[in-house]
């Protein structure tokens, strides 16, 4: 059966259709963000830039594209149809009249449904782990820039051991399935996934260890959900089957939080040094406040500024290194439509079909340009303070 096409206009307006539940959300979270910004604090103040506004629509865009991805796509991505293989876009598939409205790749596959649900593992792992390796960072910087001494060097010279081997050399070695069937992953997935953990006792432990009966409320759901969460990451006890990775996120994951760590802890504790020699950490300390207390409530506070400008440019980052495996074989899964492998995919037959490659590079493209759009209107916005 003859495949049929559609024109130029109508893929395009076919695109924009597709986006309709992506345009609304964008619409009503950036409008209400505008009206509100006096009342939203340094979130408001993005929008009083351009250039932050920018940035945080691209932003915006890909996270629900990621949030809506059932409702955008047209075809399941995995999903094959020998008819439309490598077809150019505006195929239309002969059996139930849907468009592929970017094409079809070598096997028969949606490129556009592939890029749209592509955005799902960009958006959950790249954040998530920079979470992570802020939590662990923060932890570990805080009291190191603070007391000093052997603990700083102790901890600095385990960091600088990290960051002077080669990142992608590291990537590779720890993402590679022969490291899967070694116990390696488990042993970090066991250090690493507890830190958020400790963060987020010693958080509320520094504030409320003098009034024990409201600590209770704090310290009872951390220990309750994030034991329980700790148990579902490092696979010891799953009973939902939600928490659980598998292999490869979970190597890929890993690998994130370990390389992204140790650079996030130089940063919490270079601003330490500096911030510990403020009036106000001296006045705290006059007053006999705790170190933990000070880290946590006087240091911390005025170190956000530096720490969510340098999170925006470290998921971008984090990004380009989740494509940059992909790009070599070593994404989530072999048939993954995340845009590394995508990418790689297409690059094969690049000289005959550029349609199948095109789409990922560019939404991987404008996601790591909303990062640094934001993350430069947000650094003129914590100058201000």
């Amino acid at each position: 059966m003859e495949v049929e096409f559609l024109g130029p206009f109508a893929i395009f307006t076919g695109v924009l259709a597709q986006f309709v539940p992506v345009w609304i959300g964008m619409a009503v979270i950036m409008g209400a963000s505008f009206v509100f910004r006096r009342r939203l604090a340094f979130y408001g103040r993005i929008f009083d830039s351009p250039i932050g506004m920018i940035g945080f629509g691209l932003v915006l865009f890909w996270v629900l594209t990621a949030i809506l991805a059932d409702q955008v796509a047209v075809f399941d991505p995995y999903v094959q149809l020998r008819a439309l293989q490598n077809e150019p876009p505006g195929a239309i598939d002969p059996e139930n009249g849907l468009p592929f409205l970017f094409g079809g790749d070598m096997l028969g596959r949606d490129v556009f449904s592939r890029m749209v649900y592509g955005s799902r593992s960009v958006m959950i792992i790249a954040p998530l782990a920079t979470l992570f390796a802020y939590m662990i960072g923060i932890t570990l910087g805080l009291p190191a820039g603070y007391f000093g001494g052997w603990l700083d060097t102790a901890l600095s010279f385990l960091a600088n051991l990290v960051l002077a081997f080669p990142v992608i050399l590291l990537f590779y070695l720890l993402v590679t399935p022969e490291i899967r069937a070694t116990p390696i992953p488990g042993a970090m997935a066991a250090v690493l996934f507890i830190f958020p953990v400790i963060f987020l006792l010693v958080f509320f432990w520094s504030r409320y260890s003098v009034r024990p009966d409201v600590l209770w409320y704090y310290i009872t759901p951390i220990l309750l959900i994030g034991g329980f969460i700790y148990l579902g990451l490092i696979g010891a006890w799953d009973p939902t089957g939600r928490i659980a990775m598998d292999a490869n996120t979970l190597n890929i994951f890993l690998a994130v939080v370990f390389v992204s760590s140790p650079t996030v802890f130089r940063i919490v504790r270079g601003l330490t040094l500096d911030i510990k020699t403020r009036d106000y950490v001296a006045a705290a300390q006059t007053r006999g406040e705790r170190p933990w207390y000070i880290m946590m409530w006087e240091i911390l506070p005025n170190a956000r500024g530096p720490l969510i400008v340098d999170a925006c440019l470290r998921i971008g980052y984090t990004t380009i290194l989740l494509g940059t495996l992909g790009f070599f074989g070593l994404g989530v899964s072999p048939e993954s439509p995340d845009w590394g492998s995508t990418i790689n995919e297409g690059r094969k037959l690049l000289r005959i079909y550029v349609h199948p490659a095109l789409p990922p590079a560019i939404a991987l493209m404008s996601l790591v340009l909303g990062l640094n759009l934001l993350a430069d209107a947000m650094r003129e916005q914590s100058m201000k303070d």
